[in-house]
């Protein structure tokens, strides 16, 4: 069993305020493998349960194994568009390099689901099998994090960030994401590292959950803590964010 000290434990703790336990679970504890193709009436609740239940223990087993040196080959696909060393130079592309990796998973199998939707990563995700998908994202997982411009100070942004009034649900960006953005300590997968992100990709992501058009997150926290968010709020969380 996990035991949460200092800082990681009152963040989870009032996460768990707003996060159904089960629904945690099942979104982050591990990464989700869609049961195989057919009819659902075709199988009996037992039979779903058992196919699923043996799948997520299969990726246990390769999560352990994983190869980032074999992942760095295998991310040659992704390298297109998420630039060689998971650095993008196309503002609307996020930046993979020192992401965690049972999210970067998450997102891929969301995408192959259809509980998130982009038309490139949609179809990209379809061609992904799971052992190079476990191998690539242990391998951006091991890269630095990458660091943005650090030119602007933008006070207004960080106070955005840390302060939880900035919310309907009183909860600062900080209190899961951690300082700057660079994610909590110990590793937790929950919640991405957004420190030194694309500015407009942060900037899309956040107004997609205020406004619905992304849901993929647990209780749909995000939907809600950006729905009191203004434009300029988000622009000054996404200036401040992508400089660090």
């Amino acid at each position: 069993m996990l035991h949460f000290k200092g800082k990681a434990a009152i963040y989870l703790a009032l996460v768990a305020l707003f996060v159904d336990t089960e629904v945690f679970a099942k979104d982050f504890a591990m990464p989700y493998i869609p049961l195989p193709l057919g009819p659902p009436a075709a199988q009996s609740p037992r039979t779903i349960e058992q196919t699923q239940a043996e799948r997520n223990e299969a990726a246990r087993e390769n999560s352990l194994i994983a190869n980032p040196v074999a992942g760095k080959g295998k991310s040659l696909l992704c390298a297109g568009c998420h630039g060689e060393f998971g650095v993008s130079i196309d503002p609307l592309i996020p930046n993979l390099a020192g992401q965690y990796e049972n999210y970067i998973i998450k997102q891929v199998r969301n995408f192959q689901l259809g509980t998130r939707s982009n038309v490139i990563m949609s179809a990209m995700a379809e061609t992904i099998s799971d052992d190079d998908l476990l191998d690539a994202a242990a391998y951006y997982s091991n890269l630095k994090i990458t660091k943005g411009s650090g030119k602007t100070e933008n006070q207004p942004g960080k106070e955005l960030f840390s302060n939880s009034g900035i919310s309907n649900m009183g909860l600062a960006c900080v209190n899961c994401h951690g300082e700057r953005g660079y994610g909590l300590e110990p590793r937790i997968s929950a919640f991405p590292v957004i420190g030194g992100q694309q500015k407009e990709y942060i900037r899309l992501q956040l107004i997609n959950f205020r406004e619905g058009n992304r849901t993929n997150t647990p209780n749909y926290i995000m939907n809600r803590m950006t729905s009191s968010l203004t434009d300029a709020q988000i622009d000054l969380l996404a200036e401040y964010l992508s400089s660090q």
